[in-house]
């Protein structure tokens, strides 16, 4: 399901226009990325967690050449399954 599929079938299912579903979706990603770029997390009890961790810098290497090259630190977005959502793809 990508982006527009989402947008339509939350319009379906909550009996709105699709332009207020964009809306709703867009104010919702806009929270969670605003939330997570301040260092918090975002969890929905039963759907899951977005959190976000430091990865060190570390030594790794090109696969063409061979060459070792340097890859820095950066921070990293992680989501955890809930248990309701986890046990519903099972």
């Amino acid at each position: 399901m990508n982006k527009t599929e989402l947008i339509d079938a939350m319009a379906a299912d909550a009996g709105i226009t699709k332009a207020a579903a964009k809306k709703a979706l867009e104010s919702f990603l806009g929270n969670v990325e605003g939330s997570l770029k301040k260092g918090n997390r975002v969890s929905l009890v039963g759907f899951g967690s977005w959190s976000v961790s430091k990865r060190n810098a570390r030594e790794g290497r090109n696969p063409s050449t061979g060459k070792t090259i340097k890859i820095a630190a950066k921070n990293v977005v992680k989501f955890k399954a809930g248990s309701d959502l986890a046990n519903s793809v099972n």
